[in-house]
């Protein structure tokens, strides 16, 4: 029985450590993507957009106002 239990156990508890770190590594890209405009060129080429320099500033400006170190209110 501990045969099966285990591995399960094992295994949701990797899932939900491996779903935080990838939370807070996503989120310190973001905070670091809000000051390097150079990171936004580069993610906007990856998928296929061109951006020039209007529409990088307001990217960079959306991102600045969106609050993503505080928590969110329901």
């Amino acid at each position: 029985m501990w045969d099966v239990i285990i591995p399960i156990v094992t295994l949701i508890v990797g899932l939900i450590i491996g779903f935080v770190v990838g939370v807070f590594y996503l989120r310190s890209q973001l905070t670091k993507m809000q000051n390097d405009p150079e990171m936004i060129q580069k993610m906007a080429k990856q998928m296929g957009y061109n951006m020039n320099k209007q529409q990088l500033n307001k990217a960079q400006q959306m991102m600045k106002n969106q609050n993503l170190n505080k928590p969110r209110r329901k």
